[in-house]
């Protein structure tokens, strides 16, 4: 009997760092993930790159076996966004969901923006059909619903 092994998929690698520490490389295979995602998958055209990513920092997975990340998040300063810091463009790879890899990212970029700025709490604006993973998350709804690019958003505010 030629029994097949299985084969494992080694653990990704996990990057974080201010914009400028980013090769031009890796930018580019962020934005062709966030493009894929947003633009693609949810056939929702708007404007990605809208001037917070150079005062970002940002956090990815990267797998030897392809080239864009497997799963990213920016965390952006206070006061650029809203008062509180903030999360946004978070992307999990259609590769990679249903694994935990979002939930792990989340974790990460959850616990890099207490570090980044401790005692403040965090907002994102989610897409409502994420709520109930974010209150997962510990995030709460705050706010009304509304349409961001055509899609129903929602606040979250996780509290410190």
């Amino acid at each position: 009997m030629n029994a097949q092994e299985p084969t494992s998929t080694p653990p990704p690698s996990w990057r974080s760092g201010p914009f400028d520490a980013l090769s031009l490389r890796e930018l580019q295979f962020i934005y062709m993930a966030r493009q894929e995602v947003f633009g693609v998958e949810q056939n929702c055209v708007y404007q990605d790159i809208d001037g917070c990513d150079e005062l970002a920092f940002h956090l990815a997975a990267w797998s030897p076996q392809q080239a864009m990340p497997l799963a990213y998040a920016r965390i952006v300063a206070p006061g650029v966004k809203y008062a509180e810091p903030s999360i946004g463009r978070v992307v999990t790879t259609a590769a990679v969901r249903g694994t935990g890899l979002g939930r792990e990212l989340m974790r990460r970029a959850i616990e890099l923006t207490a570090e980044r700025y401790p005692g403040l709490g965090i907002r994102i604006s989610a897409q409502s059909r994420l709520e109930a993973f974010y209150g997962g998350m510990g995030f709460a709804i705050v706010g009304e619903r509304y349409l961001e690019d055509g899609i129903p958003h929602t606040q979250m505010l996780l509290k410190n």
